[in-house]
């Protein structure tokens, strides 16, 4: 026989690597879940990819591999689900929204996300953007005069919060300013107890609820009459506005259109046959909300470890920042914001480092063959993503918090490849804290602006210390990885 016909049988999952485990519990003992995400790198630097691990007794693939992760990520919806307990919890949730619905039911809510965050809506909204920086800075200010230690991630939080809300719901919940409304602080137990329940070996929740579900249950009931209510003043406001317009223009055959991201959906669910229920549309309210409270604020924490323990990096971005704000104290419009490159490339530097997301986790729709390995349908995937940050190959001397690097990248985007830069390796595909593909992140505009505005202001109005020694902050996974802490002392410019 040939030996060119001779083919070549595929690995199964049981042929790969695997570190050592117990019956039955598998390797659920060496994963402590606020740094499992730590233990996987480890791993696969011990082991290479791919290799498995067992959660109990479910195999988990672990991935390290740029090329496949975007080729994965591309046939997302369609060959690809999200991890599929993370789904089933957030139903539980009530939180089944963009973020981890499947199936046909997700396009039609992508397109009205992607009409909310798109460039020319934030545009419009930069005004109010810029108001909430500005509430934010004079928290700040008063936190200076005082002298006190400001919880940065609290505040990001807050401010992220206000910016959600009024950017897709119309509404300005001022959490900065009102230090009574709660909603933060139970959007923010959200998250850690999908990481607890996607973790547990069974769903203990089921049969007793411990004292922190308890609480969680009860923040997520009065999450939900929030979001309820804000339903009902929209669907009011829309009536009302409806029937003036129809005075004014009796002959209009349409009704005004949506201004927000809250109206299209109730829009779209109040229309004839939409097959779209309230519930659909408060899951993705509290989706967006979460979201959007997360994700950036721990972007721009992360940046405040390197910029309050380097004085020389904080008196350049601050110089800077300056440049652009003139006699403002917030950017003063959308067009200056642009401007603000330095500022976006520290947040973007330290979540290369600190990766947001330390891995994505997926399972194949049907029986797939990735890099020699068969994956039957339903196999789970965990594709690591500090690892390839951290490669040579992809970033020149990678364990260097460089923010330049960001900034080359954009004066020589046309430029030859990435292995030619005068500055060594850049291979931005190998940043993937907004995802790839078709569910690429839709508010990864938004964050940048978030990014800009806050930073430029910060650093431009105040002088920032680390308040604690920077060895205290680690990192945490509680679904997305955040700081530990990350206290600050403001001093006035």
């Amino acid at each position: 026989m040939n030996a060119a016909s001779v083919s070549v049988s595929p690995r199964e999952v049981d042929d790969l690597p695997s570190p050592r485990g117990l019956p039955l519990l598998g390797n659920l003992h060496q994963l402590p879940p606020a740094t499992h995400h730590l233990t996987l790198e480890r791993w696969a630097a011990e082991l290479g990819t791919p290799y498995v691990f067992r959660f109990g007794t479910t195999p988990v693939t672990v991935w390290n591999d740029i090329e496949l992760s975007h080729a994965v990520m591309r046939e997302r919806p369609h060959r690809y689900r999200r991890y599929a307990p993370i789904e089933n919890i957030l139903k539980e949730f009530g939180c089944n929204g963009l973020f981890s619905i499947e199936g046909a039911a997700w396009e039609p809510q992508r397109r009205l996300v992607m009409q909310a965050l798109s460039i020319p809506h934030i545009k419009a909204f930069y005004p109010t953007l810029a108001a909430i920086t500005e509430r934010l800075r004079r928290r700040w200010d008063a936190a200076a005069r005082a002298g006190g230690v400001v919880d940065m991630i609290e505040d990001l939080r807050r401010f992220t919060v206000d910016v959600t809300s009024a950017l897709a719901f119309g509404e300005d919940p001022n959490t900065l300013e009102n230090e009574h409304v709660l909603i933060q602080e139970q959007l923010a137990m959200l998250l850690p107890m999908l990481m607890t329940r996607v973790n547990a070996p069974f769903a203990y929740w089921r049969y007793v609820r411990f004292p922190r579900d308890r609480k969680f249950d009860a923040a997520m009931i009065d999450v939900h009459r929030h979001i309820r209510e804000l339903m009902a003043r929209t669907r009011a406001r829309m009536r009302e506005e409806a029937a003036i317009e129809a005075c004014a223009t009796p002959l209009a055959e349409t009704a005004p259109a949506p201004r927000n991201l809250l109206e299209a959906m109730l829009a779209l669910r109040d229309a004839p046959g939409s097959g779209i229920t309230d519930d659909e549309v408060a899951a993705n309210v509290l989706t967006m909300l979460v979201a959007g409270e997360e994700t950036t604020a721990t972007s721009i924490a992360w940046a405040l470890l390197f910029l309050g323990t380097d004085d020389a990096l904080q008196a350049r971005v601050a110089a800077s920042a300056r440049r652009v704000l003139g006699e403002s104290a917030v950017c003063p419009g959308y067009g200056a914001m642009r401007e603000l490159d330095l500022c976006e490339a520290v947040c973007t530097e330290a979540s290369r480092l600190h990766p947001i997301a330390p891995y994505l986790s997926l399972e194949p729709l049907e029986e797939v063959r990735l890099r020699g390995v068969r994956l039957p349908a339903g196999t789970k995937m965990f594709m690591l993503h500090r690892p390839a940050m951290m490669d040579p190959k992809n970033y020149a001397v990678p364990a260097r918090y460089d923010p330049d690097r960001w900034l080359h990248e954009r004066r020589h985007e046309s430029d030859a490849p990435a292995s030619l830069s005068p500055r060594g390796a850049h291979e931005s595909r190998a940043y993937l804290q907004f995802g790839a593909g078709p569910r690429v992140c839709p508010g990864r505009h938004l964050a940048a602006v978030e990014m800009r505005l806050v930073v430029s202001m910060l650093t431009a109005n105040f002088t920032a210390q680390l308040a604690t020694d920077p060895a205290n902050i680690h990192e945490v996974c509680t679904f997305t990885a955040v700081p530990s802490e990350m206290p600050m002392r403001l001093f006035l410019r």
